[in-house]
């Protein structure tokens, strides 16, 4: 029986290229998010420069996860809804079987996040909460009796450096706010506790920082030129992607799961994409 992979926040970007990236390692895919079809629109997303939704959804990724040969299940899952979480896991115990390696990475991405300290309010901390806090621990708790029966399951967080240092300059200057720092050090601390917790009944987890990823919410949020004036700091989302998929597929003695990976110098150190320059 193959093994099962579940994305959140695979709609696009960073996820979109993890679903493809495990399903040319051998796995059928479930990916989670909440735009099922292109162009659907939705409360609190981010937008292009035209005001349209960001491109992709859930059908155009399980038809590419299945041009490769996989199985795809498409969950729909609003990370700010408990009944939706838990319904989604529900969902994929049901049609898949089983779960072998999970991915947190799903966001609340709303254009309140980064607000400034002083115009930061309780609904956004609120969201924030919803997001980045209780959905994965929820999500997580539903389904780590069915990753324990594998006997050796994967847990995955994706941070950001917003969640492990402070920010360069201030939130209206383009740094990060309180809110999605505070959401993103949640997540750093996740897979710690459940690998102490975990870890002897064959449970590895692990935190994964992308570093700077062009994905289609970063141009829509600082535009082409944004984009391009960060030349060599950043990293298409493919990079990423193949870390992820590595360290559940080859890091099988859980030797990286101590500290935060960084998925770009880890790429280059252990030769998993050498060339930024060859990635589309």
């Amino acid at each position: 029986m193959s093994k099962v992979v579940l994305i959140t926040g695979a709609s696009r970007g960073i996820g979109r290229e993890t679903a493809l990236a495990f399903a040319r390692a051998g796995f059928d895919v479930a990916v989670s998010a909440r735009t099922l079809e292109d162009g659907q629109q939705h409360d609190h997303s981010l937008t292009g420069a035209d005001g349209q939704p960001l491109p992709g959804s859930l059908a155009s990724v399980a038809t590419e996860i299945r041009a490769l040969g996989r199985q795809a299940w498409c969950i729909p899952m609003d990370l700010l809804d408990t009944g939706s979480v838990l319904a989604a896991a529900e969902q994929l115990l049901r049609e898949a079987g089983r779960i072998d390696v999970l991915v947190n990475n799903a966001v609340y991405q709303g254009n309140d996040l980064n607000s400034t300290f002083l115009q930061l309010t309780p609904d956004t901390l609120e969201r924030v909460y919803r997001g980045y806090i209780l959905a994965p621990v929820l999500l997580t708790q539903r389904l780590l009796p069915a990753l324990l029966e594998q006997g050796a399951g994967v847990v995955i967080n994706i941070t950001s450096g917003a969640g492990e240092s402070n920010p360069p300059v201030s939130a209206d200057r383009g740094g990060w706010g309180y809110a999605y720092g505070a959401g993103k050090a949640a997540v750093s601390r996740l897979s710690g506790v459940l690998k102490a917790e975990l870890g002897r009944q064959g449970l590895r987890a692990y935190t994964v920082n992308p570093g700077v990823v062009t994905t289609e919410a970063l141009k829509a949020t600082i535009g082409e030129d944004g984009v391009r004036a960060l030349g060599a700091g950043s990293a298409p989302p493919p990079v990423p992607a193949a870390v992820i998929c590595w360290l559940a597929v080859n890091d099988l003695q859980g030797l990286h799961q101590k500290r935060t990976v960084h998925a770009q110098p880890f790429a280059l150190e252990h030769d998993i994409v050498a060339d930024w320059s060859t990635v589309e």
